[in-house]
């Protein structure tokens, strides 16, 4: 009984000293005029084009979850009639206005961040798109900059299937309006995401 006692004394211990930690840790807000995401549409089997979003929010709490929103309406293709085809064929944002990202960070990662460090792992994440939701899991790197910054950033593109979010008739309109012989549905993204300490 001792034994058992002394060991629920250490685990309370350890509770209190992580509690006591992470409250001392600060809340980042996306900075999001030094952030991007962006992806690659591939037409025609061979024609290759980059694409991104304007509007991004997002967030890293104090318990290492992490959150970012992305406003489908301000995807940029740098062509005015492919960014509304993209938005009324595609992505559909009348019903479906947003993608949004969350994972969580763990705590010691967050700690090492915190003090400046450098971290490269692998993150699991779910990406909510379209009115359905999937989990990856992808080589990120983790910084910590000065002035208290995070820096996010996947060394590595992400392929995002249109067919895991019931998209693929979204593709095949896009395809036959612009009379292309094929458009791509697996779909590689990058993300660079730089969060600032929240004031």
């Amino acid at each position: 009984m001792k034994a058992v006692i002394g060991s629920l004394a250490r685990v309370a211990t350890a509770v209190v000293m992580l509690v006591g930690t992470t409250t001392a840790w600060a809340q980042w807000e996306l900075d999001a005029t030094r952030s991007s995401v962006n992806f690659i549409s591939i037409k025609n089997d061979s024609v290759a084009e980059v694409h991104s979003f304007a509007a991004l929010q997002g967030s890293v709490g104090k318990d290492g979850k992490v959150q970012l929103t992305i406003n489908l309406d301000s995807v940029e293709t740098l062509i005015a009639i492919r960014n509304e085809r993209m938005r009324e064929m595609l992505f559909e944002t009348v019903t479906f206005p947003i993608a949004s990202v969350s994972a969580t960070v763990p705590p010691e990662l967050v700690a090492t961040l915190a003090d400046g460090g450098t971290v490269a792992t692998d993150l699991s994440f779910t990406l909510a798109l379209h009115g359905a939701e999937k989990s990856f899991t992808a080589p990120v790197v983790l910084s910590g900059e000065s002035a208290g910054a995070i820096r996010v950033f996947t060394p590595a593109p992400v392929i995002v299937n249109a067919a895991d979010f019931g998209m693929e008739a979204g593709v095949a309109a896009l395809q036959s309006v612009a009379g292309l012989k094929a458009i791509s549905t697996a779909v590689p993204v990058t993300v660079h995401l730089v969060f600032s300490p929240s004031k």
